[in-house]
């Protein structure tokens, strides 16, 4: 049996769900109201597969949803009532500005700060593209 015919058979006997999943998924936010505030309870989990500052993270949706907000004892409390799926909008908004490679579509990016202005470099593909600085 040469390669070819074992990568062909290798890949035959791969589950379904190899090749349809896929790799990267955002969580959806998990969370209550307590009064006039939001609480998000699996917010640290959506920062660990964003692989972002929790800082970063928290400044932009703050910036989107325009209204005041913390982390407290790994929890997202913010000082409004906020609709899950207007925040599960947002977090996307910032995957896709911020993580999601701009040429390759990949998640296998970082941040880099040159200066002034930040780049979104691929681990990939090897781009490097400009972000919007200013959250």
């Amino acid at each position: 049996m040469n390669y070819e015919d074992m990568l062909k058979k290798g890949r035959e006997e791969l589950p379904e769900s190899v090749f349809t999943a896929e790799r990267f998924e955002i969580p959806n936010v998990k969370g209550h109201f307590e009064g006039n505030k939001t609480i998000i309870s699996n917010f640290s989990q959506i920062i660990g597969i964003l692989r972002r500052q929790e800082e970063h993270i928290l400044k932009f949706l703050l910036k989107e949803i325009a209204t005041p907000g913390e982390i407290k004892n790994k929890l997202l409390i913010l000082k409004a009532k906020v609709p899950a799926a207007k925040l599960n909008e947002k977090i996307r908004k910032y995957a896709n500005e911020f993580v999601i490679c701009k040429d390759c579509g990949k998640p296998d990016t970082e941040l880099i700060k040159e200066g002034q202005a930040l780049f979104l470099k691929c681990n990939a593909c090897g781009s490097k593209n400009s972000v919007n600085s200013r959250i």
